[in-house]
């Protein structure tokens, strides 16, 4: 939809998004990087992004999922949630 796929923002794109081939297999392919929809348009860094060289980090859908993740072990414990298993 047009935001950078690591700072969100619309402004400027610039670079397209290269994405490893284990995210963009089989069900997954041609699927939003960010929300997991049907893909309907290309993916692009925006100008900061690339000047920054975070187009180099690596497949962005896996440093996004990373710090998902880490923002939400963080989120369990200010909040005091538990997993349940």
């Amino acid at each position: 939809d047009g935001r950078c796929v690591i700072c969100d923002s619309y402004v400027r794109p610039c670079t397209l998004v290269r994405i490893c081939d284990e995210c963009n297999y089989g069900s997954y392919q041609g699927r939003c990087v960010i929300c997991g929809g049907s893909g309907v348009s290309d993916a692009y860094y925006c100008k900061e992004c690339t000047l920054m060289e975070k187009d180099r980090d690596g497949c962005p859908k896996i440093v996004n999922l990373g710090s998902a993740k880490t923002d939400l072990f963080y989120e369990r414990k200010k909040y005091g949630f538990k997993k349940n298993a």
